[in-house]
């Protein structure tokens, strides 16, 4: 297995730049997951495809309003942060990984990591501000190290609001919502890259496969009798990643955290039981369910903020996971590894060729896959 065998030819024109203008009108390539058969239908088809006492279970993590634009304290040049993830004061992280070694400022609110731009004019020491739209201050930075990842243009930076009480109000005030690279001047509503069951901001980027749910299809679903649930899984930018080893088994893959309370575990074991199917919506709820999945009594256990660096390749065992929402994913990434190892390769790659050939649209504000 190579990397290269999950690669395939994206023509830029295929990369949506923007949603569907109804969530639920893009289209929906299905997929059965054994045979490799395809059918070509619209997203809110999708309910003929689900059976009574099947669970749904969806990523319900927010995007939080990580990005933001502002400039060099003194010299005025334009400056880019986007906020990955908190550090704590301890030196520690939540897991109590990482340290800070370097003196940091008394009047600090938060300690992030984060994304820079221009990267190689950031030096530690560099102080920024990030006005509102009257030109007061709201939030300003200091970069106070390389982070620990570094070799990824990451910093430490430490985090002050001298007009604000938290900086969860200066994010909502001056920030906005990252969207992927490969999105070039999306000026629409940035709601529309939030699922419309999203709750607690804790993520950088979006669940997308969720983005094309309505609320009123939701209700479709339930009608059906047919249950629709939701866990916690902290979405990070290493998800755009593509793998660079040319083995994939050599590949690092981001560690992310997850969530799944008592009451959903308890209904996935349920409908296990029924022998009912259990359909992920999208690839962190599949990382998240497999990662809970307890061999040791045959369950899916409940979990709270753990951390997962789950890689599924072709060979790996689905233990929970019955059928799958996807969208169509980056050439080389972890993702197309995933979808490849609850199908085939084979069947995978015939169906990224069917939809280039049918003339779908890729990626985030893409179309959709089921693959059941």
């Amino acid at each position: 297995m190579k990397t290269s065998d999950f690669d395939y030819t994206l023509p830029k024109e295929r990369i949506a730049q923007e949603p569907a203008p109804v969530r639920d009108k893009c289209r929906l390539l299905v997929m059965d997951r054994a045979s490799g058969a395809l059918e070509d239908r619209i997203f809110s088809d999708i309910v003929e495809y689900i059976r009574p006492g099947d669970v749904l279970v969806a990523n319900e993590t927010r995007v939080m309003p990580a990005r933001l634009q502002g400039e060099k304290l003194g010299s005025g040049g334009a400056v880019e942060l986007l906020l990955l993830r908190e550090v704590f004061p301890s030196g520690l992280d939540a897991q109590g990984e990482g340290s800070i070694e370097s003196p940091l400022p008394t009047n600090t609110t938060a300690f992030w990591e984060a994304l820079v731009r221009p990267g190689k004019r950031l030096k530690p020491g560099t102080k920024t501000g990030f006005f509102d739209a009257g030109g007061k201050l709201v939030l300003q930075a200091e970069i106070i190290d390389w982070a620990t990842s570094a070799e990824k243009g990451e910093r430490l930076v430490s985090l002050s609001t001298p007009s604000c009480a938290t900086l969860d109000e200066a994010l909502h005030q001056i920030g906005h919502t990252p969207l992927p690279p490969y999105i070039k001047d999306y000026r629409g509503d940035e709601e529309m890259y939030q699922t419309v069951y999203s709750k607690q901001e804790c993520s950088a980027a979006a669940p997308t496969a969720g983005l094309h749910f309505t609320p009123e299809l939701i209700e479709q679903l339930k009608a059906k009798e047919a249950s629709f649930v939701t866990l916690n899984l902290e979405v990070g930018l290493d998800t755009f990643r593509i793998v660079e080893e040319d083995d994939p088994q050599k590949h690092r893959i981001h560690s992310e955290f997850y969530s799944i309370s008592p009451q959903v575990a308890g209904l996935v074991n349920a409908a296990r039981r029924r022998g009912n199917r259990v359909i992920a919506v999208g690839t962190t709820s599949v990382r998240s369910l497999e990662s809970a999945w307890d061999e040791s009594v045959g369950e899916l256990r409940a979990c709270q903020r753990e951390q997962t660096s789950l890689f599924l390749l072709p060979g790996s065992e689905f233990h929970v996971v019955d059928a799958l929402i996807t969208n169509f994913h980056v050439p080389r990434s972890t993702l197309m590894m995933l979808v490849s190892a609850f199908s085939s390769r084979e069947h995978i790659m015939a169906a990224y060729a069917h939809a280039l050939e049918a003339q779908y649209r890729f990626l985030s504000f893409g179309d959709a896959m089921l693959i059941v």
